[in-house]
């Protein structure tokens, strides 16, 4: 992997202010950066959305198969649900101020198929750090039938990726609860990111948990329970992962791959033209900001934005720093870029796949 740094006294006065005005909102309206009340009910409610239906599931008591696979499809929702609104502001130390609480919550990536030790490597140090950077950003940078970035390579096949593409989202949970983490960790092994000496207890300790994931996903509504065949049973735990990836990836994706959003690469010297902050604001986007119901479900990530220059405040406090940042992006002629609605950042995005796939 290519490695790259940030010109730290580019425009370094943008970030220094913009961090002193949000620190002063939490001082003046005496507020904790991390989770509240709000939040844990919200916890609550995903943890219920998804492992409420699982214990219908493999209770006995619903045999109709319809309903059977409802109930996995609305755990698909709570797993989605979870990602976005639990485990990732804990595994960015900002649901809690008590770490311990921070990696309890985190660890309900791994009860979902994950590995939060991976997510932090691959979410917090690279895409957080080189956002929108071609084979630096994991997050740009797939394999084979996505060209996220103008750098990577253009193939024949691109050219209908935003017709394709969205079956591929769909993809993105079941690929990591499979195969992919297995692959990344020795990918991060190479790469430096842990030590051989680390590497051993990181696989067993991800080797166990796939094993709690499919004993309580496979084994016992499967073998224990029983009353449904392996086809019936591939089908409705494919649905589970189809609706969370597909959710996960639109949220994400809808981000940063959109036409406004810049690629900066870094110079022959590996430095990147702009500071950090800036670099930020120029390879993300807001979108849906005035929908409430939206912004509580997806976990205040319509705030990308914020959630980039922030990652260590709580998701519950983006909608009242976004002003802030708006403002003082204004103040210093820097981009703050937001789409109207989901639906639309979702026209926007296709377009850019479109795009992509030409040039």
């Amino acid at each position: 992997m290519k490695t790259a740094k940030f010109d730290k006294n580019h425009s370094k006065e943008f970030i220094v202010d913009l961090r002193k005005s949000v620190d002063e909102y939490f001082k003046k309206n005496n507020k904790t950066r991390y989770g509240n009340a709000n939040m844990v009910l919200k916890s609550i409610f995903m943890l219920c959305l998804y492992f409420v239906p699982y214990a219908l599931a493999v209770s006995g008591l619903v045999t109709n198969q319809w309903v059977y696979w409802l109930l996995w499809v609305c755990m698909g929702v709570g797993m989605a649900g979870i990602g976005l609104s639990i485990m990732h502001d804990a595994n960015h130390g900002a649901y809690s101020k008590n770490q311990f609480v921070n990696k309890l919550f985190g660890i309900t990536l791994n009860i979902l198929g994950g590995s939060a030790k991976n997510w932090r490597i691959q979410h917090n140090r690279l895409h957080h750090t080189f956002t929108n950077v071609h084979e630096m950003d994991p997050d740009v940078s797939p394999m084979g039938l996505l060209r996220f970035s103008p750098e990577a390579p253009l193939k024949k096949v691109h050219k209908l990726q935003h017709l394709y593409a969205w079956f591929f989202y769909g993809l993105m949970t079941f690929s990591w609860s499979t195969n992919k983490e297995f692959k990344q960790l020795n990918d991060f092994k190479k790469d430096g990111f842990i030590t051989a000496k680390e590497y051993g207890p990181l696989m067993l300790e991800m080797v166990g948990w796939k094993i709690i994931y499919y004993a309580y996903m496979f084994v016992i509504p499967y073998f224990v329970i029983g009353g449904i065949t392996f086809g019936f049973w591939f089908v409705c735990f494919f649905s589970l992962h189809f609706v969370a990836g597909f959710i996960l990836s639109t949220i994400f994706q809808t981000a940063h791959i959109m036409p406004e959003c810049g690629h900066p690469n870094p110079n022959k010297e590996g430095t990147i033209e702009n500071n950090w902050a800036i670099h930020q604001l120029q390879t993300t986007s807001n979108y849906a900001p005035k929908s409430r119901f939206f912004s509580w479900f997806v976990g205040g990530l319509n705030f990308q934005v914020e959630h980039h220059l922030f990652p260590n405040i709580c998701h519950v406090h983006y909608k009242n720093i976004s002003h802030i940042v708006k403002e003082k992006a204004k103040e210093y002629n820097l981009p703050y870029y937001t789409q109207k609605s989901y639906l639309r950042a979702l026209i926007e995005h296709t377009k850019m796949l479109k795009n992509l796939g030409k040039a």
